[in-house]
């Protein structure tokens, strides 16, 4: 099944696109969580750029 989703996002305008994991940290706590998106190729500096 992951092959045919993989299969899927590299047909038209999926290769425009990248899956981005930020580690960001918690204020209230301190623990570490990952945050996940999906970016154009062109936006992908900028979104580890903002904090």
């Amino acid at each position: 099944m992951a092959k045919k989703v993989v299969a899927s996002i590299q047909k038209g305008a999926g290769k425009g696109h990248t899956r981005v994991i930020k580690m960001v940290k918690s204020p209230k706590t301190g623990a570490y969580s990952f945050r996940t998106e999906m970016v154009t190729n062109d936006q992908v500096k900028e979104y580890f750029d903002k904090k």
